[in-house]
């Protein structure tokens, strides 16, 4: 069984890119715990109602096998948050999975994990991932080792089998 934090934003998440790898995730066994700014209740971009379990500054990084930044406008908070960028690290450094989609891509690029990777994300993050050391592809889903990175909406459950495959849950 597999432990998946998915992490949003408190406002204008994108819904379907935390619905559906989520809805992938827990198909094939895994739990997922939700994330965000503070404990509560997020919205999304398209209206859709979540509830974060958790804040992201008390998330043990230790308690999870995998780390997914979902996009959306809202995402844009964890850009340059220091407890994102720390909780992405030390996962990374663990060989645990770390994902983002859309515009949250950037937030691992900014956190120093794309560096020398090859990655893909929103059109409009393209110049800030090369900027932070990315090799872009343009690709919808792009692994590179435990680091998997989707450019948007389309590629959501193609990103969460992605993640489900390094995971090692079966289909």
């Amino acid at each position: 069984m597999s432990d998946v934090l998915m992490v949003i934003a408190p406002d204008q998440f994108r819904d379907e890119e935390y619905a559906r790898p989520r809805e992938v995730l827990e198909g094939l066994g895994a739990t997922v715990v939700t994330a965000s700014v503070a404990p509560g209740p997020c919205r999304g971009k398209l209206g859709m109602l979540a509830r974060a379990e958790v804040a992201l500054n008390e998330v043990s990084p230790d308690r999870y096998d995998a780390i997914v930044f979902v996009g959306g406008a809202g995402a844009s908070v964890y850009f340059d948050d220091l407890d994102a960028h720390a909780l992405a690290r030390a996962m990374h450094a663990a060989g645990k999975v770390v994902g983002a989609i859309c515009v949250a891509p950037s937030t691992l690029a900014h956190a120093g994990l794309l560096r020398g990777k090859n990655a893909t994300a929103f059109a409009s993050q393209r110049d800030d991932l090369i900027a932070h050391g990315a090799t872009w592809t343009g690709a919808p889903v792009e692994i590179d080792g435990s680091i998997v990175t989707a450019n948007g909406p389309a590629a959501s459950q193609d990103f969460g089998l992605a993640i489900a495959d390094l995971l090692g849950l079966s289909r």
